[in-house]
């Protein structure tokens, strides 16, 4: 279609300048002129259609390679661990996802458009001008030509820097937005406000000073065509009055090339906005290709997509953190058969939620293996292995969503009776239904709405309802009192039949009824046995024990 419109737009100076030198030479009819207007209509109005036409199918494969790249880069998001979020900010990340991508769809979008159909008009344009009308009158529309040129290529440079100066400023100020909402309970209350809003004043005028210098220099581009335009026009003037004063030249011809000088805006403007979008392409692709190239944390090549459940084994665990001097794990070994649980206690930074995170595959063992039912857990599909785990973490995170939502994530398709029963399980039945709506109150973001303890016990109700065979609780009952806690162990004590339970915990009383406790201090099995057994051993887990029963007590009182 633009191909079409090109060679339409190239014949119709040509076409005027046939219908002046038929005026001037008087040989029209008026149905001869009639018609030659007519043809010229016609082709304006094949054009106009021509012009909704490409720019229906151009633009929409822009946005589906927009689409595409956001979808990849959330893919790729998805997959990462924590290693991969320390070295990046949220903030940054969302910039990528929605002004980076942008200025690919344009370079991909708008660029390509304007890079096709500006080199087909140039050249279509300038073979006219050579071949159907005058050869000299060409060279002399092109002499300004290389000048332009040059300008253009020291002109982009800047563009490319400023360019992504701006992207940075944008991605920075978009972190500080993102971290200041979602800590804005902090920024309250130790008064924090004022300095937040300088910071954000002085980052978001680094950005707007930032676009300016792109959008300045971008703007160098139209004073370079108008210079190298005027240029080529005085040139084709002095030399066109010339040749048609020595009767090489007609009217007609005449009025034709200034058509086709015309024309030639098109091109000479079309380089300059190409080249600014191709720049801006660039600057936002080479921030955003590290982020979609960079490997997953763990790599999936696992062909088992069926989990069943069996003894959980782990055999001489070995893992270090890359920025841990000390093993965070040193030759864990334990077996665990189906339906029974285990208790993880010891010390802060221990290892018990490295351990955990190995069930669940977050992070790969560096010496040693896990085995689920006589498979490596390397050998399930994620997708297999995460589905057959239910895990509650230390922070418990809710969606915007409703309460009854919230509780559903893992199982959409449950009804109301089976969310409320999991709500009972988990202790928080009545503190929902004194919600504004109950079950359909919306938490807010990241469960605002709900005090801590309220927020684990939401989650330890998913994980209910998502009835995994693998059930993981890291700490999760750290935000509730003893009581409530006792209440929750009780209720668990019986939806844990038939499930495999791991639990970690620093209160002790957590693990009491535990069929295994394993005490571990700095990633080292320390002690394992029975609670009974444990408490008789006179070693850490006696001396916590009777710790925090003492501190029970004067709690009491």
């Amino acid at each position: 279609m633009l191909v079409l419109i090109a060679l339409m737009l190239v014949w119709i100076p040509r076409q005027v300048g046939h219908v002046v030198d038929g005026l001037v030479a008087r040989r029209w009819t008026d149905s001869q002129l009639w018609m030659e207007l007519g043809a010229l209509l016609a082709a304006g109005t094949a054009i106009y259609f021509l012009r909704v036409g490409w720019r229906l199918k151009l633009y929409a494969a822009a946005y589906r390679l927009g689409v595409e790249l956001r979808e990849r880069l959330y893919a790729r998001l998805t997959l990462q661990g924590a290693a991969f979020y320390q070295d990046r900010r949220t903030g940054n990340l969302m910039a990528l996802a929605t002004n980076d991508v942008d200025a690919v769809e344009m370079a991909a979008g708008e660029a390509l458009l304007a890079g096709f159909d500006g080199t087909l008009t140039l050249l279509l344009v300038l073979g006219m001008m050579s071949l159907g009308v005058d050869w000299r009158l060409a060279a002399c529309a092109v002499l300004p030509f290389p000048l332009m040129a040059l300008g253009f290529w020291r002109i982009s440079r800047h563009v490319h820097e400023a360019s992504r100066l701006s992207l940075d400023r944008f991605a920075a100020l978009n972190d500080q937005v993102q971290e200041t909402l979602a800590g804005v309970r902090t920024v309250r209350a130790i008064g924090l406000q004022a300095r937040s809003e300088a910071q954000f004043g002085q980052l978001a005028g680094g950005a707007a000073q930032a676009s300016l210098d792109a959008q300045r220099w971008e703007a160098a581009y139209e004073p370079a065509v108008g210079c190298t335009f005027a240029a080529a026009t005085a040139l084709v003037l002095g030399a066109g009055s010339w040749l048609v004063w020595q009767g090489e030249l007609t009217v007609g011809q005449l009025t034709s090339f200034s058509l086709y000088l015309g024309q030639l805006v098109w091109p000479m403007f079309a380089a300059g906005w190409v080249l600014s979008l191709i720049e801006r392409g660039r600057a936002a692709w080479a921030r955003l290709q590290p982020v979609l190239d960079a490997p997953p944390a763990i790599e999936d090549h696992g062909t088992v997509a069926t989990v069943q459940p069996g003894p959980l084994v782990a055999e001489d665990l070995t893992f270090s953190y890359a920025e841990s001097a000390r093993p965070a794990l040193a030759g864990v070994s334990l077996t665990l058969p189906p339906g029974r649980t285990l208790g993880l206690v010891g010390p802060t930074g221990s290892g018990k939620s490295t351990l955990l995170r190995m069930l669940l595959r977050h992070y790969l063992p560096q010496q040693g293996r896990l085995l689920w039912n006589g498979v490596d857990l390397q050998d399930y599909t994620l997708a297999a292995l995460r589905a057959a785990v239910a895990w509650v973490p230390q922070e418990a995170f809710l969606f915007s969503a409703s309460v009854a939502e919230n509780i559903a994530l893992a199982r959409p398709q449950a009804t109301r009776a089976e969310i409320e029963e999991a709500a009972r399980l988990a202790a928080v039945h009545d503190d929902i239904l004194r919600l504004p709506r109950g079950y359909d109150t919306p938490v807010g973001e990241r469960g605002v709405t709900l005090s801590g303890g309220q927020r684990q016990r939401v989650a330890i109700a998913r994980a209910l309802l998502a009835d995994a065979p693998l059930l993981l609780l890291d700490d999760a009952l750290s935000a509730v009192d003893t009581e409530t806690e006792t209440r929750i162990l009780g209720h668990l004590r019986e939806a844990r039949i038939g499930r495999t339970v791991v639990i970690a915990s620093h209160r002790l009383s957590a693990v009491l009824d535990a069929d295994h406790i394993l005490v571990l201090r700095e990633g080292h099995v320390a002690e394992e046995g029975t609670h009974a057994q444990l408490a008789a051993a006179h070693g850490w887990y006696a001396r916590q024990w009777q710790y925090q029963q003492l501190q029970a007590s004067l709690d009491a009182a």
